[in-house]
């Protein structure tokens, strides 16, 4: 079997995509990397040169042997993606989410736990519309990172939902801009619009292009 490498900048979304994997591919093997330190940087200073360097040895570890390398933070995707590896593709985990929530329609509730990723994804809904007609909406939960950290789940979930809840109203969809948010997801099942999440999406495109379908 092939090897999925994933980059994450917590460890919290180990076992998640481990759970994917063996949902959707089993057998596959996952080669995880956890750097946190490049989300806190990310967070300090900025997507710098400097630390798109940093990232680019990162991966160009974690590559070795891998069919295929995904991402998982959404902060530092984009740059991810434009990490050249050779013949070793590079994936961000909230491109088909993207993709997914452009097709709902053109008005996009955005919703983040962290400032840092509210303009890279934003980029990337733009860059995915392709000059459609787009509305984004940005939305930051501001206090659902610090229960994040503390380890709360729970609460950061509830935190999560109860943004995207007060969102929904004027948009045709609520993006869910990270990873670790996916869980907010069964909170918002009785919304009249989707609510989207990068993980499961993130992880098919990924079998797809190991698979040469993407």
């Amino acid at each position: 079997m092939p090897t999925l490498a994933l980059l994450h900048t917590s460890p919290v979304h180990v076992a998640t995509f481990d759970a994917l994997a063996a949902e959707l591919a089993p057998g596959l093997r996952l080669r995880h990397m956890v750097a946190e330190d490049l989300l806190a940087e990310a967070r300090a200073a900025g997507l710098t040169g400097a630390l798109a360097e940093r990232l680019a040895a990162r991966l160009r570890d974690l590559a070795d042997g891998a069919a295929a390398v995904l991402c998982t933070c959404s902060t530092i995707g984009g740059m991810a993606e434009r990490t050249d590896l050779g013949g070793t593709p590079v994936l961000r985990v909230d491109r088909a989410m993207a993709e997914a929530a452009l097709a709902c329609g053109p008005r996009v509730a955005l919703v983040a736990a962290l400032e840092s990723t509210l303009a890279p994804t934003r980029d990337l809904l733009i860059a995915v519309a392709a000059g459609r007609p787009l509305d984004i909406s940005a939305h930051l939960c501001a206090d659902a990172w610090a229960h994040f950290e503390a380890g709360a789940t729970d609460a950061y979930l509830a935190a999560v939902a109860g943004c995207a809840r007060a969102a929904a109203p004027a948009a045709d969809v609520v993006v869910l801009a990270q990873a670790s948010m996916a869980g907010a997801v069964p909170l918002l099942a009785d919304l009249s619009i989707p609510a989207l999440s990068s993980p499961r999406l993130g992880m098919r495109a990924a079998l797809a292009r190991m698979k040469g379908e993407g």
